[in-house]
């Protein structure tokens, strides 16, 4: 697999689409990193890491508006690719539709939001765009 990144959110996208509860993918730290923030900032309702195996899986709980039955994201895309990384000073830090989504962004101190980054002052790979 060339960019497993890419992967978690196909199937997290793949999941929305068919309407799912839950999905499973197969784990590694920036995915455990990238649920984690994913999770605090209210878009997936809960998250399981699993050890089954020698790569384990993370089991996640989609998140769905009860009444309108939509899906708490409505957008995942992919930013820095392997073919392409996509590098921004803390300055430079994107705004995802003018602060309403965010940017998961891989930092010397961890994965965290563009928010985060921010205010840490340090910039860094910005993964993906989610709102």
């Amino acid at each position: 697999m060339t960019d497993p990144i890419a992967d978690y959110l196909t199937r997290l996208r793949n999941a929305i689409k068919a309407t799912h509860r839950i999905v499973e993918i197969p784990a590694s730290n920036i995915k455990k990193e990238i649920t984690k923030v994913l999770h605090d900032k209210g878009y997936i309702q809960n998250y399981k890491f699993e050890d089954n195996g020698p790569q384990g899986t993370i089991k996640i709980a989609l998140k769905y508006n009860p009444t309108t039955k939509t899906n708490a994201i409505v957008h995942l895309s992919r930013v820095s690719k392997p073919g392409l990384r996509k590098y921004v000073k803390n300055d430079e830090m994107p705004r995802v539709i003018n602060g309403l989504g965010i940017a998961i962004v891989s930092t010397s101190k961890g994965v965290m939001t563009d928010k985060e980054a921010r205010t840490e002052g340090i910039g860094g790979e910005v993964l993906c765009y989610v709102y």
